[in-house]
């Protein structure tokens, strides 16, 4: 018996069957040792019949509604996987209704979300935490490692980049969904950078562009996070370049560390078999020093660590990967930067 009282498996449902709820989360909780997937929610008539015939000979159920997860008294942990504009609100209604709940990320869309879910959680008592899948990818976990035992010296810069070539449709084409490559990936590499550098935040600055013409989310969103101290961050998201940065660059005292491409777990787990991800060795990453430069192998990444990790919370008391403090800071940098890029000015975070 641990604090939480669970016992494994612990019964599952996912609200929300798109692709985040269908290729990851769904895939992931049913491979995942301690959990139980037992029902996936769609107010959709079709995709309910989808989610039985992708799922129905195991016995997960599809549910007509959020609601109707929230009242079934054998779910145990929701995992939320709907649009970023509706986190807020299926999270505490969550909660509230005495589950323990993972929300994909973005976390919602403002610090003032993040504070009402937070204090749902405080009032349930259960566990909330972030899908934060991208801590456990084989480029950053291959930039921390080279960072942590010394190779680069003091590391005071780090960028980040996530580059592609148009806009996505559907609601991540909304603004008003919390469409976008800021909200999707710029929680991504927000969050990396915070494990970088974790000393306070001084300050935030954001600028975007809008220059597609059929969507009303930003083309391009640069953020540069001053930490105290002296330490700096940019993440820089595109959605009008063909020609991407490194995905990750290092600059230390000693050394240079850089890297392209991306984890390639993503297209393995959409192939539903994610263990047969291999790292293409094209894109390790190069280190540079006073003695040349050497090749970085890439360290193996491992999504299936996250739900793993959920599953030891709640029925072993282990520490949660994804903790409350942490989302709370990457939300705080993330609304900084939203009004940064409204009134053009840096934000201060200084207490």
């Amino acid at each position: 018996m641990n604090s939480y009282g669970i016992s494994a498996p612990v019964k599952t449902a996912v609200i929300g069957y798109g692709f985040a709820g269908r290729c990851f989360h769904s895939y992931l909780i049913s491979i995942a040792p301690g959990l139980k997937l037992v029902g996936i929610a769609s107010r959709n008539a079709e995709t309910r019949e989808r989610i039985i015939a992708d799922y129905g000979a195991t016995g997960v159920r599809a549910y007509e509604s959020p609601e109707a997860v929230f009242a079934d008294p054998d779910i145990e942990l929701v995992v939320v996987a709907t649009p970023n504009a509706t986190h807020k609100d299926l999270v505490i209604a969550a909660l509230d209704a005495g589950k323990h709940v993972v929300t994909d990320k973005v976390m919602c869309l403002n610090l003032a979300d993040c504070d009402a879910m937070l204090a749902a959680q405080q009032r349930s008592g259960k566990l909330l935490t972030v899908f934060q899948n991208r801590r456990l990818d084989g480029d950053f976990l291959t930039a921390m490692g080279t960072m942590t035992r010394g190779e680069l010296g003091e590391v005071r810069w780090v960028e980040m980049a996530w580059q592609g070539f148009g806009a996505w449709g559907g609601w991540r084409g909304q603004a008003e969904m919390g469409g976008g490559r800021f909200y999707d990936l710029g929680a991504h590499l927000i969050d990396q950078l915070l494990q970088f550098f974790p000393e306070p935040v001084e300050s935030v600055y954001c600028r975007m562009h809008h220059d597609f013409t059929d969507f009303n989310v930003e083309s391009e969103a640069l953020i540069v996070v001053t930490f105290v101290g002296g330490k700096t961050g940019v993440c820089d998201l595109s959605g009008m370049t063909h020609l991407s940065k490194p995905r990750f660059l290092l600059k230390g005292d000693k050394g240079t560390f850089w890297k392209y491409g991306l984890d390639p777990q993503e297209r393995a787990m959409i192939d539903k078999n994610i263990d047969s991800a291999i790292n293409d060795t094209e894109n390790d990453a190069t280190l540079q020093d006073k003695d040349g430069q050497r090749r970085v192998p890439t360290t193996p990444g491992r999504w299936r660590s996250y739900y793993e990790n959920i599953a030891d919370v709640l029925t072993k008391g282990a520490e949660p990967m994804v903790k409350l403090d942490e989302m709370r800071r990457a939300m705080q940098v993330i609304d900084a930067a939203v009004t940064s890029a409204r009134t053009g000015t840096t934000v201060s975070l200084k207490e």
